[in-house]
């Protein structure tokens, strides 16, 4: 059975860093990509990074560039989020998809967990 749990989130202060956690079973363990997403309450869900399991190449949102790095351990079928420098504006729900196919949906989700910041 395909599944995905984040895990890590919490309260943290502006200027704070904090990682999260992707943990995938079945299917998703050989996901072509994993992404972190994340919904902040009264908008729609947003694009956050993403790694590749083959070449591991990263992208990431232009708001999050150059503080959030997206990495994998493939031996632990985990992906991480390591967020640094955060602002209240990262406050949300976070979540992880699995891109089983490429140029498919991401066909995979986990629950989320909640990254609050205050300023």
């Amino acid at each position: 059975q395909a599944q995905l749990a984040e895990s890590g989130g919490g309260l943290v202060q502006a200027g704070e860093s904090l990682r999260l956690s992707c943990a995938g079973s079945g299917r998703t363990s050989r996901a072509y990509r994993i992404g972190w997403f994340r919904q902040a309450p009264g908008k729609e869900r947003e694009f956050v990074g993403s790694i590749n399991k083959g070449d591991r190449l990263t992208y990431y949102a232009d708001a999050v560039k150059g503080r959030f790095t997206v990495s994998r351990d493939d031996a632990k079928n985990t992906v991480f989020l390591q967020m640094t420098s955060l602002k209240p504006e990262d406050t949300a729900v976070y979540y992880c998809g699995a891109q089983v196919v490429p140029g498919t949906s991401y066909q995979y989700w986990g629950q989320g967990t909640q990254v609050t910041v205050s300023s």
